[in-house]
């Protein structure tokens, strides 16, 4: 019986890996080249994606009538078999999930493991924290092999506030005896220069991930240009549905490709009413809090130690530990 149940997996899981590597958009029912040049102009390149795209959204970008949409949908999902599964099913793939090393032990155990694939996770703290430390380190340690916590593959860096800095992935490579110029060529960055832009960025984002093999996402910040854009309570509503769009077009890169990570730095803000305890709290309200999987507070310690407390996560209980920011990038 046993057996029978394990052979039966194994085939649904073949099938499953089938999906889209042997389904191109071309073989949906009904879709011909004017509708195809239509979806990849907006940024959908695979069945998986069209699988997971809502539709009002799909009919506003690629400009596709009500019927065509819910009928190319409908197919799409249903190659993918986007269906129900049992839970010991996911809990076999989530079993071998590779995860993205920090560069700390202890921030690696506090996250059991490291930054996870398939999640968007958010680093919120004040200025010089190390939100944007962190990322440039997840930028070299995403290179890595498999065996020293990495997913081979490149980052795909969106700097929303000229924070990058390539002299600063020089150091942290140098630091790991890798060879610094590779390793830059395999950091793509993209400088948005208002919200709009980080928007279109992200959107850009299916285009590279599979020429480049992108296996990272940073948005380093997240906020910032909404902040500066959408002042005043008149624009708040606007802005949270644009924020929150944003974030789960993130989200679904992670579910669309495999071994996918992202991760988004986030700015604080002091609650004025608050007397007791902490009145920090990170900025895009529950927006921001719903969107992300993973939420990791950052604040300052002794010297050039930080403090990483999880505040948020399906899976893991809400703890902090410390790590350092050096020369060489983050260690315990």
């Amino acid at each position: 019986m046993a057996k029978k149940k394990a052979q039966s997996d194994e085939l649904e899981e073949s099938e499953e890996r089938k999906s889209d590597h042997s389904f191109g958009l071309n073989d949906l029912p009904g879709v011909g080249e004017a509708t195809v040049k239509k979806l990849m102009e907006a940024g959908i390149l695979s069945i998986r994606t069209l699988a997971m795209y809502p539709m009002k959204k799909l009919m506003d970008e690629a400009g596709i009538g009500e019927k065509t949409a819910a009928k190319i949908i409908k197919a799409a999902q249903d190659i993918e078999k986007m269906g129900f599964k049992s839970a010991d099913r996911i809990w076999e793939k989530r079993k071998t999930l590779k995860k993205l090393t920090t560069g700390s032990q202890n921030l690696d155990d506090l996250l059991l493991g490291g930054i996870e694939p398939g999640a968007v996770t958010e680093v919120f703290g004040e200025y010089r924290t190390g939100k944007t430390q962190l990322a440039h380190q997840l930028c070299v340690n995403v290179q890595l092999s498999y065996e020293e916590g990495g997913l081979e593959g490149g980052a795909l860096y969106i700097d929303t506030e000229g924070t990058f800095r390539p002299e600063r992935i020089i150091q942290m490579a140098v630091a790991k005896d890798l060879d610094h110029n590779l390793i830059l060529k395999n950091v793509t960055v993209g400088r948005a220069f208002n919200s709009d832009h980080q928007i279109l960025l992200a959107k850009e984002a299916p285009k590279i991930i599979g020429e480049k093999n992108i296996k990272l996402i940073i948005v380093d910040s997240l906020i910032g240009h909404f902040r500066s854009e959408y002042i005043g309570r008149g624009t708040l509503a606007e802005r949270q549905q644009i924020i929150n769009t944003h974030i789960h077009d993130l989200l679904r890169l992670t579910e669309t490709y495999d071994e996918l990570a992202v991760v988004f730095t986030n700015q604080v803000s002091a609650k004025p009413d608050v007397f007791y305890g902490n009145p920090l709290t990170h900025t895009g309200g529950h927006i921001v809090a719903h969107g992300a999987t993973i939420r990791i507070f950052l604040r300052k310690g002794k010297g050039e130690q930080r403090v990483a407390k999880v505040v948020d996560a399906p899976h893991i209980p809400e703890s902090d530990t410390v790590f350092s920011i050096t020369e060489d990038g983050i260690i315990d």
